[in-house]
């Protein structure tokens, strides 16, 4: 392998494990990209019966046989979160945390996203003080004063290791983080929360996920969620989106029948692609 994955897959959901599993019936190699799916609503859900074959299952049964069948399978699966996403010479850069990941194609799994609506400013700002990974950017501000919002599961332990790197660091939990604005023109400067502004250098940004409209600006949204076509195909070429970042309803089965189609038509792509390079 020449280190590009044919499809990378950001969700280890219905959706996200459907399109693994079709990509690699089709002769694609393929990457799962996923944040702990135990940590998801489906997870918690403590009975489902309304997905053909397997009545009465627990959401965290259902996940966890979902994902041995990647382990059946062969198919790569790393838990990370991803930060960012730029289009490099045809492909997809991804960055997860310290690691980049780079593929042909690029499908959008990554469930509903209603609270992830971004901060005024973030996107103003984002690399020039805003930024999603503590361990990626904490030595940055080494010395200086920072502001934490622990949206997500790791943000006290994140917190804690910038303060172990020398930050300063000011942190506000999910009850406090819910109306910040974040200050600055060319440089983050300060953070607003609850009408109080802080003097910062830097503001991180810790949720369990990063909504689709900040990884890849540019993608097309409606109502909070991914504008696709029929064939689940983006905005942005090269880009699939399945499930329930999608749109409703929200149901397994659905989120199951989109990750194959839009396996499906990412095979496509890239045949398409290479006949155009003949």
């Amino acid at each position: 392998m020449d280190g590009i994955f044919d499809m990378l897959i950001l969700g280890a959901g219905p959706a996200g494990i459907s399109a693994a599993l079709t990509a690699h019936a089709r002769g694609r190699s393929a990457l799962v990209l996923s944040s702990d799916p135990m940590n998801t609503p489906l997870a918690r859900a403590p009975r489902i019966d309304n997905y053909p074959g397997l009545p009465g299952m627990s959401g965290r049964e259902l996940l966890a046989a979902m994902g041995e069948s990647l382990e059946e399978q062969g198919i790569s699966r790393v838990t990370g979160r991803a930060t960012a996403v730029a289009p490099f010479g045809g492909t997809f850069m991804v960055s997860a945390e310290q690691d980049v990941y780079r593929a042909r194609t690029l499908i959008l799994a990554v469930g509903a996203q209603q609270g992830a609506k971004p901060f005024p400013g973030e996107a103003e700002l984002l690399g020039r003080g805003v930024s999603y990974c503590a361990t990626c950017d904490g030595m940055l501000y080494r010395g200086k004063r920072v502001a934490v919002l622990g949206l997500g599961a790791a943000g006290e332990k994140d917190a804690a290791f910038l303060e172990r790197v020398g930050c300063q660091v000011l942190y506000l939990g999910p009850t406090q983080a819910k109306k910040c604005e974040i200050k600055g023109t060319d440089r983050v400067t300060g953070l607003v929360a609850d009408g109080e502004e802080y003097p910062v250098e830097g503001v991180f940004i810790l949720r369990d996920t990063v909504a689709a409209s900040v990884l890849l600006p540019g993608l097309a949204m409606e109502g909070g969620h991914i504008t696709v076509g029929a064939d689940m195909a983006a905005s942005v070429p090269g880009v699939f989106a399945a499930g329930d970042c999608t749109g409703r309803p929200y149901q397994i089965a659905r989120a199951v029948g989109q990750g194959n189609i839009a396996a499906l038509a990412a095979d496509a792509y890239m045949r398409k692609e290479q006949e155009k390079q003949k």
